[in-house]
């Protein structure tokens, strides 16, 4: 299968040499240092294990056109990225090209096909202008939950933490063959991804966790486990999941898991740094609006108070902001 696969950061690289290792004819569309080294010596994964892969057998470049129409589109960056990139996506469809969305938060195409009132709603928090629903048409997209943790250590180098799973799902719940396609072509290249009749049930439940962790853990300088094991910051995860759970349920979404056990499962995680709190430290924008702010809006929308989600969602906005005033990052630093 053709398979571009846009940005090479973490995720990106990680799938692009798992499936490129499988023999799937994989392009990465990318640019700067990541370009370059990919070009020169091919895609490197480190594993959990310390065993290294490189997949030599990819394409680079940074040239949509060049890169051509392909059977598979796989979106491997940041939600608040998409927009960027959208008039350039579609001079890699054919005709029955498919997009894997494989950002955080909620997508861009969550009320296609959604039903009820609510159905063909857009999310502005995620789509502003509306370009991203233009120029990819929910038509082509399957969703993706994206599990895993891994890092780009250098340029052309992932280190992969942890996890395997990527969940994918038609948007109107149906299994169908090129849904299977999918699931298949992942799961030949060593990835758990089973087809699920309800994709948003497991977006909620992966968002659960990052609307809340993430941006406690930017405000605070701290990891999951710090987190989980403060009172004060256990008490206000909760909180703040409690208010999503809410939204969820008015928008027809159950949890397979409890409140409490959802939290455990961050604990267990460990003195992980979110990556949130990587953006923070390392000065890049942070991916706000689509955990946390797309949420507050879902709030709006079904008429629900989320006053705990609200303030965490205005504090980080303001950091944000501050650090692009002053083309900043913020880190701790222990004093000498």
């Amino acid at each position: 299968m053709k398979i571009a696969i846009i940005g090479a950061g973490a995720i990106g690289g990680y799938v692009g040499v798992k499936l490129a290792l499988a023999g799937e004819d994989v392009t990465f569309i990318v640019r700067g240092a990541n370009l370059t080294a990919i070009r020169n010596n091919g895609m490197k994964l480190i594993m959990d294990d310390g065993s290294e892969h490189v997949a030599k057998n990819v394409r680079a470049t940074s040239d949509y056109d060049e890169a051509g129409p392909q059977d598979m589109v796989i979106l491997a960056m940041k939600a608040h990225q998409l927009e960027a990139v959208a008039n350039d996506v579609p001079k890699l469809f054919g005709p029955d090209t498919m997009v894997v969305t494989m950002q955080n938060g909620i997508p861009f195409w969550y009320f296609h096909k959604h039903g009820g009132e609510l159905a063909g709603s857009s999310v502005h928090s995620v789509d502003p202008s509306g370009l991203i629903s233009e120029k990819i048409p929910a038509q082509r997209v399957i969703g993706c939950v994206v599990y895993p943790a891994s890092e780009l250590i250098a340029p052309g180098v992932v280190k992969h933490v942890e996890g395997d799973r990527f969940p994918v799902g038609e948007l109107d719940g149906s299994t169908s063959a090129r849904v299977t396609r999918v699931s298949e072509c992942l799961s030949n290249a060593g990835f758990k991804a089973p087809v699920l009749e309800d994709i948003r049930a497991e977006i909620w439940l992966k968002l659960w966790g990052n609307l809340t962790f993430n941006p406690i853990s930017a405000l605070s300088h701290s990891t999951l486990l710090d987190i989980c094991q403060y009172p004060l910051t256990r008490g206000l995860a909760a909180d703040m999941m409690g208010e999503a759970q809410t939204v969820a349920d008015k928008l027809g979404i159950k949890f397979r898991v409890t409140l409490e056990k959802r939290i455990a499962g961050a604990e267990k995680v460990g003195r992980h740094k979110t990556s949130m709190l990587q953006d923070i430290e390392a000065g890049r924008a942070a991916e706000i609006d689509a955990l946390v702010g797309s949420v507050v809006e879902l709030g709006r929308l079904t008429k629900t108070p989320t006053p705990h989600i609200d303030t965490v969602y205005a504090l980080v906005k303001l950091l944000g902001k501050a650090m692009e005033e002053e083309n900043g990052h913020v880190r701790l630093r222990k004093i000498a």
